[in-house]
Order: structure tokens, then C-alpha cells, then sequence
């Protein structure tokens, strides 16, 4: 699975998902961190990826 994780996340929550066979990469290693939920959702959308989040406000 292609995933996203958000900056709210621990980055070695990466790694762990990596170890299991995912696609992982990260908001601040992409340069997206401090950009809007709707920004990050987006580049999500772009890469195909599945978004984790901890933030609790919709896009």
C-alpha cells in the first residue's frame, strides 16, 4: 500500500509501516509540513497515496 503519514505522526511509525511492506513516505520529508490540511490532502490525492492523520478537522 502507497501511504502518506501526516507531520502529527511519529516518524518511525514510517519505518514500522516500511518493515511491513508499505510504501511510506512522510509530509516533512516531502517539504509539506506547516502547509493546510487541504494542501496536504491534496498532494495525498496527487501520489496516490492513503493519508494518515491524527487531525480531527475534515478537509
Amino acid at each position: 500500500m502507497k501511504i502518506k503519514l501526516d507531520e502529527n505522526l511519529p516518524v518511525r511509525l514510517a519505518g514500522a509501516l516500511e518493515k511491513l511492506g508499505h510504501d511510506t513516505d512522510t509530509i516533512p520529508e516531502e517539504g509539506l509540513a506547516g502547509r493546510s490540511d487541504l494542501q496536504v490532502w491534496e498532494a495525498a490525492q496527487e501520489a496516490e497515496r492513503f493519508l494518515i492523520t491524527q487531525d480531527l478537522a475534515g478537509c
